[in-house]
Formats: structure tokens, sequence, C-alpha cells
């Protein structure tokens, strides 16, 4: 029978957010997918996202060697968002962290919890 990406519910533009988190727990970053970028990323085992401002497929790692690798794709009960539970090599955010979300908001303030990752 398979996976039929058609009943995944996309939004107006045709993408849904897709989230990607260690195998671990930690929450890396989230990202949009289109269903072509969903059947990408199930047939090749690579985390494909859609890039809304270069409006283009975007395999995450593809230039930078920061490579997601599929370990798990799974859909949220109302089928309207995705989590990558993915095998992260390096950093998974643009600005060298290991986490997209590296901002606390605490007594009103913003908390850097983790700085850039040196190297690789």
């Amino acid at each position: 029978m398979g996976f039929d990406v058609t009943t995944l519910k996309f939004d107006a533009n045709g993408l849904i957010p897709a989230i990607a988190q260690d195998e671990a727990g930690e929450v890396l970053m989230m990202a949009w997918m289109n269903a072509e970028a969903v059947t990408r990323t199930l047939e090749t085992g690579r985390v494909t996202y859609w890039s809304r401002s270069r409006q283009s497929f975007w395999i995450k790692g593809e230039s930078s060697g920061h490579v997601q690798e599929l370990v798990d794709l799974r859909v949220d009960c109302d089928r309207d968002c995705l989590l990558m539970v993915v095998r992260q090599t390096g950093p998974a955010c643009h600005t060298n962290r290991r986490s997209c979300f590296y901002t606390a908001v605490r007594d009103g303030e913003e908390i850097e919890l983790m700085a850039p990752m040196v190297g690789e």
C-alpha cells in the first residue's frame, strides 16, 4: 500500500512545516516541505526541504556538508506538520550552531543558550 503524500494537509502555497529533531530528542530546526520534497526525502534518505526564498529544493548539507540523514518521518495527528527524526552531521543552523533554537526569553530578556560551533 505505501505512504500516500496526498493525504498530508499542505497550506495554500502547497507547503507543510517540518521540524527536524535529532535521535536524542533535541529540536534542531524548522523548515518547509512541499509534496515533492517529502517524496525525495523518503526516496533518498537525505532530508530535502523547499526554500521559499530561493523557490527551489534544498537538500540539507548539500553545500555546507552539515547533512541530515533521515531516521524516521512522523506525521502529526492533524496531518499538517511533519517531524523528521534525523542523524545530523555538524550544526543544523546556518549560524553554525547545533540548533536554530539557541535563544531563550527568560524574565523578559533574551539569553543566548549556545555559541557557534568551532570547526566541525
